[in-house]
C-alpha cells in the first residue's frame, strides 16, 4: 500500500497558490525567504510552460532534491471582470495590447508574500528587449541572493506605471524580440540555478567556462585521440599541467580577441 505523502516535506516545484486580495500588504515589512531555499517566482500568463527545460538534467535533478524551488504564478486569476481580462489597448493608439498595471500590481503583491524587501536579496525583474543585457555577473548576483521574482511580458509589453511603482529592473537576453518572456525567464533561471551550491556537483567546472573571468572559454577535446584525421592538441595529453594552463589561457585570449573584441576591451587587467 502506498504511504501517505509527508505534508512537512517541501515541494520541489509547483504553482504558487495565491488569492487576489484588496488589502495591500506592508511592502516595508521584513520577512525571511520562503523555507530558506533559493526560490524563483515567475509571473506568467502561461504557468504550464514551467518547469519546461528547467525540469531536465542538472537543474531538474536539483529541483527534485529541493536545492531550489520554482513557483509559477498564473496572471489570469488577477484579471478584471468575469473574463479575467489582463490587458487593454495602448494609450495613444497603436497595434497590440498592453498588460494592465492594476492586474500586474495584484500579482506582484501576491508574489512578494514571504520575501525580503531588500532587492539585493530578492530582485524583481522584467524580461524586456530594452533591458540591461543579462550576463554571467548578473547570474552570480542572483545566485548569491535568496531568490528572484521574474515578470514575463506578453503582447506589446506592460504598463510603464507598474514598472516605475515597483522599481522593477528590466533585463534582456539580446537585441531581438520574443513573443513573451517565458523562454527568456527559463534561460535566466538556468544560468543562475547552475551556480547554486551543490547543483553542478563540481564547483571547479564554473571557474574556467566562458565569461568566468571576462573572456570566452578555450576549446575542449575528448576521446578518440584521432577523429577523421584530426588530433587532440599534443599539449593536452602531455601531463604537464602548467603548459596546459598556459595553452588554455592563450586560446581563451585569442578567441575572445577575434570573436568578442568588446569583452577583450573590458577584460580584467592582470
Amino acid at each position: 500500500m502506498a504511504s501517505e505523502p509527508d505534508p512537512a516535506r517541501p515541494r520541489a516545484a509547483g504553482r504558487l497558490h495565491v488569492r487576489p486580495s484588496p488589502k495591500p500588504r506592508d511592502l516595508m515589512e521584513e520577512v525571511p525567504g520562503p523555507e530558506g531555499v533559493w526560490t524563483a517566482r515567475v509571473i506568467t500568463l502561461f504557468p504550464e510552460a514551467f518547469p519546461g527545460t528547467l525540469g531536465l538534467s542538472l537543474t531538474g535533478k536539483a529541483l527534485e532534491m529541493h536545492r531550489w524551488r520554482l513557483e509559477p504564478i498564473a496572471l489570469r486569476p488577477f484579471g478584471e471582470g468575469r473574463h479575467r481580462n489582463v490587458d487593454d489597448s495602448p494609450a495613444g493608439g497603436g497595434a497590440g495590447m498592453v498588460l494592465r498595471a492594476d492586474v500586474l500590481d495584484r500579482a506582484l503583491r501576491a508574489a512578494a508574500e514571504g520575501t525580503p524587501t531588500d532587492r539585493e536579496r530578492w530582485p524583481v525583474l522584467y524580461l524586456s528587449p530594452r533591458g540591461r543585457p543579462f550576463d554571467q555577473a548578473m547570474a552570480r548576483r542572483l545566485a548569491a541572493g535568496q531568490g528572484v521574482t521574474l515578470l514575463c511580458g506578453r503582447f506589446e509589453g506592460v504598463d510603464q506605471r507598474v514598472l516605475d511603482a515597483w522599481a522593477i529592473e528590466e533585463i534582456s537576453l539580446g537585441d531581438f524580440v520574443l513573443t513573451g518572456g517565458e523562454i527568456a525567464a527559463q534561460a535566466v533561471l538556468d544560468a543562475t540555478v547552475r551556480l547554486l551550491p551543490g547543483v553542478l556537483g563540481n564547483a571547479a567546472s564554473t571557474e574556467e567556462e566562458s565569461f568566468s573571468d571576462g573572456m570566452l572559454e578555450h576549446p575542449q577535446y575528448t576521446r578518440p585521440q584521432v577523429w577523421q584525421g584530426r588530433e587532440i592538441p599534443e599539449v593536452l595529453t602531455s601531463g604537464n599541467h602548467g603548459e596546459i594552463a598556459r595553452w588554455r589561457r592563450a586560446q581563451s585570449e585569442a578567441i575572445t580577441r577575434a570573436r568578442r573584441p568588446d569583452l577583450w576591451d573590458r577584460r580584467p587587467k592582470r
